[in-house]
């Protein structure tokens, strides 16, 4: 299997080489040359197996230049003691059809884990077989979740550095301070004055400057990213849809018709998992994209116009305060039937105009595959409180996001297949919004309020949230946008 650049297929590499490097030189991403296909015999062998056994039989169509024994070495030592219960993407069955995909049961209560807590192992594996010895620096960005999970994933790696940059003003307190209070020799986190765009068009800027590359080069070090732009966060992603298709089958769901999944997403990678597991042979009718106030994607799905020359909104559910997604650049890929002149032309008029429209032989096939849909905070806690009140089950803004975006495709299409809803996150980590749904008592600490909510729930706090109580903040360094890099240079202690 190899992988080619978005904006330049010549460029051909290895699934180590593109884990490692994590973004092609010219500004591309890395995607499979060809989509491996599941039989119905592969589905029934991997109905039989746990959650890793699972993630190994998957781990090897996509990563042929590793060996069986380090895939092995790499789901056993990322899904062994992380994950409650040992199961990383349990399914809460509301109703008759509705199953909740629960992605949060991790270290940092997010689903962000079951793809960072892989990547280290898969990282440190490409390297030794592409980078020479080099020290390997991390570089994310992070609109909250993604930020602490591969905080948690590389602490005390070796051979990394870890550098995360987030929204000083666009994370919730809890989000802050799991950051901030991160323990590791190896980590670094820094605010900056801004929103996450800014943050994540720093860090690829930082990426694809030769100088820089240069500079590192000279300290004995390479970049890397666990961002979602990195294969190496992707491909664990497209597990838990397989898994979750294998689970509905083990307890005798009907999807003879299909069924939909639903994901909330702003930057696009959680959503284009659920396609790369459409295109592998899991029956799924349509994926539904759900979208907050920022709803860029919506009106893409919508109309076939990106554009980012709008609003930014700051809301309660903020992984998803996002305007530039920059997976949908793979999928864009996909559907110009690997035109990679054509999205290097798109890509560029995004970055200097701020916006594009794509052909409509690509909208018709985006259309086909996607629904696009979105609800503001007000629609997200009416949905909390409804969801609540109707199933006595508690979802926090990310995933009440999407039971909504779900709730206008059934009303809108009367499509009352099965659905799968992505669960991102423990309600426990937005407490103050989630608390607000249900009641007006609202304490005022932040842990007051998880213990309010608990109270109120009957719902437990999970251990890595009760934990933040007693911990104390340890990066406190708030940066313009435009100082990234001197960021960058004092946290590898560089000139």
């Amino acid at each position: 299997m190899n992988y080619v650049s978005t904006r330049n297929n010549s460029v051909k590499v290895s699934a180590a080489y593109a884990i490692a490097h994590g973004i092609s030189a010219e500004g591309g991403l890395y995607v499979p040359e060809s989509i491996p296909a599941l039989t119905a015999d592969d589905f029934a062998a991997l109905s039989k197996l746990d959650y890793k056994g699972k993630a190994e039989f998957i781990l090897k169509k996509y990563l042929t230049d590793f060996t069986d024994a380090e895939i092995t070495h790499c789901v056993n030592g990322a899904y062994t003691g992380s994950f409650d219960d040992e199961k990383p993407a349990a399914i809460a069955q509301l109703g008759d059809k509705i199953n909740i995909l629960e992605l949060w049961h991790g270290p940092t209560c997010a689903f962000k884990d079951l793809a960072l807590q892989l990547l280290p192992y898969l990282l440190t594996t490409s390297t030794k077989k592409v980078a020479d010895g080099k020290k390997t620096v991390i570089l994310v960005a992070t609109s909250g979740d993604t930020g602490k999970a591969a905080l948690e994933g590389f602490k005390d790696v070796d051979g990394t550095e870890i550098i995360v940059f987030y929204p000083s003003e666009g994370v919730s307190p809890m989000q802050k301070l799991q950051m901030d209070s991160q323990k590791g020799n190896n980590v670094h986190v820094c605010a900056i004055k801004g929103n996450f765009d800014d943050a994540q068009s720093g860090v690829k800027a930082i990426f694809t400057d030769n100088e820089t590359k240069a500079t590192l080069a000279q300290n004995g070090m390479e970049f890397s990213s666990a961002n979602s732009i990195n294969w190496g966060r992707l491909v664990p992603q497209i597990i838990y849809y397989i898994s979750a298709y294998c689970d509905m089958l083990a307890k005798g769901d009907d999807l003879s018709n299909g069924f939909n999944i639903v994901v909330p997403t702003g930057n696009f990678g959680n959503i284009l998992a659920a396609y790369y597991a459409k295109e592998m042979g899991v029956p799924v009718n349509k994926l539904v994209c759900a979208s907050n106030a920022n709803k860029v994607l919506t009106d893409f799905i919508n109309t076939g116009v990106y554009d980012r020359n709008r609003n930014f909104y700051t809301t309660i559910s903020p992984s998803m305060d996002i305007l530039i997604s920059s997976n949908l650049e793979r999928m864009l890929y996909i559907l110009a039937d690997g035109d990679d002149k054509y999205i290097a032309d798109i890509q560029s008029q995004l970055a200097n105009d701020g916006k594009f429209t794509v052909k409509e032989s690509i909208l018709n096939k985006l259309q086909t595959l996607f629904y696009g849909a979105c609800c503001d905070d007000n629609g997200t806690l009416k949905t909390i409180k409804d969801t609540f009140d109707k199933y006595g089950y508690l979802c926090d803004t990310h995933t009440a996001v999407a039971v909504n975006a779900y709730e206008q495709y059934v009303a809108d299409t009367n499509d009352n297949r099965p659905v799968v809803i992505a669960s991102t996150a423990s309600p426990y980590k937005f407490a103050k919004s989630v608390i607000s749904a249900l009641t007006d008592q609202i304490p005022n600490s932040e842990f007051d309020t998880v213990d309010a909510l608990s109270g109120l729930t009957n719902t437990a706090v999970p251990t890595p949230i009760a934990e933040l109580k007693t911990a104390t903040a340890r990066f406190k360094d708030i940066y313009e946008k435009q100082d990234m890099y001197k960021a960058v240079c004092k946290c590898l202690d560089i000139k």
